[in-house]
């Protein structure tokens, strides 16, 4: 799987390559043009190179003296998409964890085909308000945000809907998740209890990849979200991760397929379910 900054990387070389492309079409040198902007040479190999961001007046200048102002929104629209690939989640939660429930729920609305991987949780898509609460509860007091939860717990249901509708969902974990007690013994036995029920819509496939599976060729990556094949996103440690290029989401669309040949799924998958559950006493 690539990295959170090889992502952003490859992204701003893109950029900065379309920059070169104006530049060049309009017959100016980097000195050339560099010059006519006032700036140093070195700033505009760095915008091409990738190595520096530009802003949104960098972008406007380069434009206007290249002649390519048709260019300017769409290079601007690019670059707000570079710098919204990785955020750090305390920039995405300062307005507390309703306002970053609420920020996702577009991404959800316009959506017809999720594909989730997670090693750690239950997904958001299929989990119970208790859990959610537990959840949230944990980041809330480990991040030390304000005190939201209640109101970021029901945002995070609402989203659900989502799950009744035409939309597709298939969701693989790892039998390892099935076993985290999140918020103790009894919310998790309601969480697997709820798993066992949403398997049975027909807009839900539930696969789980058991403990004993060979993992030789794939063992278990970072959790995802593939959204169509439009983007992923990936949950750090520090921060969240979104990936749009093309051959990084078609990595993330292969390894999903390859981890799914792994899962079981129906009788099987409940069966796990099921003994997890007993287990819990």
């Amino acid at each position: 799987m690539t990295s959170p900054s090889s992502s952003v990387q490859e992204a701003r070389k893109a950029l900065g390559q379309r920059l070169a492309e104006i530049r060049q079409a309009a017959g100016l040198t980097k000195r050339a043009l560099a010059q006519c902007l006032g700036w140093h040479e070195s700033k505009a190999s760095r915008f091409e190179s990738g190595i520096r961001a530009p802003s949104e007046r960098d972008l406007r200048d380069w434009c206007s003296a290249c002649g390519a102002e048709n260019e300017t929104e769409d290079l601007i629209s690019t670059a707000r998409g570079i710098e919204g690939m990785y955020v750090e989640w305390r920039k995405m939660e300062r307005h507390g964890l309703k306002w970053a429930q609420e920020s996702v729920v577009p991404l959800w609305e316009r959506t017809e085909r999720f594909r989730i991987y997670s090693p750690w949780l239950i997904p958001g898509p299929v989990q119970t308000a208790s859990y959610i609460t537990a959840l949230l509860t944990s980041i809330r007091d480990r991040r030390g945000l304000i005190d939201d939860v209640p109101a970021a717990v029901k945002v995070r249901v609402e989203k659900q809907q989502v799950v009744y509708g035409k939309r597709k969902f298939a969701i693989l974990l790892e039998e390892s998740v099935l076993r985290y007690r999140i918020g103790g013994t009894e919310v998790m036995a309601g969480q697997l209890g709820y798993l066992l029920s949403v398997m049975a819509l027909p807009s839900v496939s539930i696969g789980i990849i058991p403990q004993d599976a060979d993992r030789s060729g794939l063992w278990p990556v970072e959790g995802f979200f593939l959204y169509d094949d439009e983007l992923v996103n990936v949950e750090l440690i520090s921060a969240h991760l979104t990936v749009v290029q093309k051959n990084e989401l078609a990595m993330y669309a292969r390894t999903f397929s390859e981890l799914a040949e792994l899962a079981v799924y129906g009788p099987a998958a409940r069966e796990i379910i099921t003994a997890t559950i007993e287990s819990l006493g």
